[in-house]
């Protein structure tokens, strides 16, 4: 009797991202133009551009400090400038984009004609750079927005709410490279396959489960945090009844959000004492992923709002934020409904 085992042949239909978003072109019809579509494959050129920098920055000297700051006041990498580059050229090289917003930029570029298009992205090119030295996944982060009717392009077509967004989407650069996107019809995951130099469809319809067993907050700051966010993780970590759940904090947000929007549970980072307007910029970091949250079925919540719902006022602003499964996410505003009460 053999006890061979009979190896299947690899999948010959591969999705890949173009493919994909190429499809949900079609399933528009005639109401899509082709231009987010090409503004997408645009941004996955980028994603694949930095993956391959982030894999070799320590051979070629990228991970040292540019002698920089940025409008946060954080020191810049190589690295992080690098990243804006390449994205601030494709971007404004696909002929899609009216105005840019990045973190590492005080000011937003409009995009001079005749490059110019008609929607709008906001990005942090290169999430948790800092990190890089330490082997943690990092990222990139998006939003897009559509110009609005009546502009051809001014800051206030970024200055809306994160609910008028039409894209959304961040790329994890580890070990290997994955893209999630959401253009407001469900979440899907594709992963780098580096050979082919494509992005495969490879988490198709991500949902985020009701509820989890993992926690992601900086309890570093934890002597800050107001009594709402020290009540609830109490009650999660000191459980009256079942077990507690288990802490698993990175330190950046794209491999936190990553493993939450997979696994379930919640990420949390506050406003506290010391930041009293939250830590997370609202434009490119907060609205995309609370975006891709409520896309996968979470929620998304500053503690006492919708994030999604915010109107924003200038575009480095920071708000506070918790994120993941349905059931965390309300298990933690029912403790700032009862300070409130």
């Amino acid at each position: 009797m053999s006890s061979a085992v009979t190896e299947q042949p690899p999948s010959t239909d591969l999705i890949t991202l173009s493919r994909h978003v190429l499809h949900d072109q079609l399933r528009l019809g005639a109401a899509a133009t082709g231009d987010l579509t090409l503004l997408l494959i645009a941004i996955q050129v980028t994603s694949k551009f930095i993956a391959t920098n982030v894999r070799k920055a320590r051979l070629i000297n990228l991970v040292g400090l540019a002698g920089e700051t940025n409008v946060q006041g954080e020191e810049q990498k190589k690295l992080d400038v690098l990243s804006n580059d390449i994205m601030v050229n494709a971007l404004r090289a696909s002929g899609k984009t009216a105005v840019l917003v990045s973190e590492e930029l005080d000011n937003a570029i409009i995009i001079e004609e005749p490059n110019r298009g008609k929607y709008c992205v906001v990005f942090d090119p290169l999430d948790g750079s800092s990190n890089i030295d330490a082997g943690v996944n990092i990222g990139t982060i998006f939003g897009i927005y559509a110009v609005r009717p009546d502009s051809k392009g001014t800051i206030e077509d970024v200055l809306r709410p994160g609910n008028e967004m039409v894209a959304a989407g961040y790329t994890m650069y580890g070990s290997s490279a994955n893209l999630v996107l959401s253009t407001g019809s469900g979440v899907n995951g594709y992963t780098l396959d580096a050979a082919l130099g494509e992005f495969i469809l490879t988490h198709p319809d991500i949902k985020i489960p009701p509820r989890g067993k993992i926690y992601s907050f900086n309890e570093g700051n934890s002597m800050y945090f107001y009594p709402p966010v020290v009540n609830y993780l109490n009650s999660i970590k000191y459980p009256k009844t079942g077990s507690p759940y288990s802490a698993r904090y990175i330190g950046s947000m794209v491999a936190d959000v990553h493993r939450t929007m997979l696994y379930g549970g919640i990420f949390g980072y506050p406003d506290d004492k010391k930041s009293k307007s939250g830590k997370l910029r609202l434009l490119y970091e907060a609205f995309p992923m609370a975006f891709l949250t409520e896309q996968a079925g979470g929620i998304a919540t500053t503690g006492t709002k919708r994030i999604l719902d915010i109107v924003p006022t200038s575009i480095h602003e920071r708000c506070s934020v918790f994120l993941g499964s349905r059931e965390d996410v309300q298990d933690l505003m029912k403790f700032y409904e009862s300070k409130n009460a």
